[in-house]
């Protein structure tokens, strides 16, 4: 079976292999209201399905490559928002025409790694990259500065319990909170720092519980909230090189790929892992479909 592309987990815990076997995926979207319309973000721009993954097409052109994340709208069927390695590019119409939004991004922070959309207002999205976060109310025709960090922000999102707390983390500025939808942020001191932090999760099953990943402290887990953190990697070979987390929106297995080893899962949010499949893979994103399709990741 190919480790690489997508892969969409079965209900006897399986992963099933679809889409473009594609080494360079970073992200992974799906259109408002339509399941059968998926984006990923790789090298060589946006791929786009029409047909639920069985056939993919870029249509991003020569000038926006390198794709780092994709975000779809809830709230505005066919607004797409990619994010690459010199800017962020917007799509109105599904993925099939594109053009930069980056009016008040500095040049110098053209570097965006991560893009979410608010899922409770049309328009309302959140960029993260090498100067911090930005945000527009207006789909991408206006951003404005909401946090300046010294490292790139590599993730941020929203949490599924209360939409007005956003997380985010950085290569060596640590991780930030946000209690008003993403207008002013505030460190989080449970968090050790410097050290490269990769990506966090909220449990959708349990509004106390997050997790971070990254090389240097592994798996760090709170369950007060984000008050306090651990780092919980015993049975991760070591040292533990946690590259992405991601939590079952079901069953609030928690998953961590090790980077050079495979996939590891803990039932217990991380008192205790074991290997499950993919190996020798490094899972970019973990993305969750919505209830009428088969969970994936």
């Amino acid at each position: 079976m190919s480790a690489n592309g997508l892969f969409r987990e079965q209900p006897d815990g399986s992963w099933q292999h679809f889409g473009q076997a594609d080494t360079t995926l970073t992200g992974f979207a799906i259109a408002a209201g339509d399941p059968n319309i998926l984006y990923a973000a790789g090298l060589n721009g946006c791929w786009r399905s029409l047909d639920g993954g069985k056939s993919w097409q870029i249509n991003t052109g020569w000038a926006i490559t390198d794709g780092r994340d994709v975000a779809a709208d809830p709230h505005a069927p066919g607004h797409v928002y990619f994010a690459y390695v010199d800017g962020l590019a917007f799509s109105s119409d599904h993925g099939r025409t594109w053009a930069k939004r980056e009016t008040g991004i500095p040049s110098q922070a053209n570097y965006i790694a991560t893009v979410e959309v608010d899922r409770t207002t049309a328009s309302r999205v959140l960029i993260g990259g090498e100067r911090g976060i930005y945000l527009t109310t207006n789909a991408g025709r206006l951003w404005e500065p909401v946090l300046a960090t010294s490292a790139t922000v590599n993730d941020l999102q929203q949490s599924p319990h209360d939409p007005q707390e956003w997380l985010a983390v950085t290569d060596a500025d640590g991780a930030w909170s946000s209690r008003d939808g993403g207008r002013t942020w505030v460190r989080l001191t449970g968090v050790p720092h410097p050290g490269p932090l990769y990506n966090l999760s909220f449990d959708p099953t349990n509004p106390q519980r997050r997790v971070i990943g990254g090389w240097a402290h592994g798996a760090l887990v709170s369950e007060d909230g984000g008050a306090s953190w651990t780092a919980r990697n015993a049975g991760l070979p070591q040292p533990a090189l946690v590259w992405r987390v991601g939590v079952h929106p079901r069953t609030g297995r928690l998953y961590a790929s090790v980077s050079g080893k495979t996939l590891y899962r803990s039932d217990d949010f991380g008192r205790t892992w074991s290997a499950d499949r993919l190996e020798g893979a490094r899972v970019n994103a973990f993305i969750t479909l919505p209830r009428s399709a088969p969970a994936a990741r």
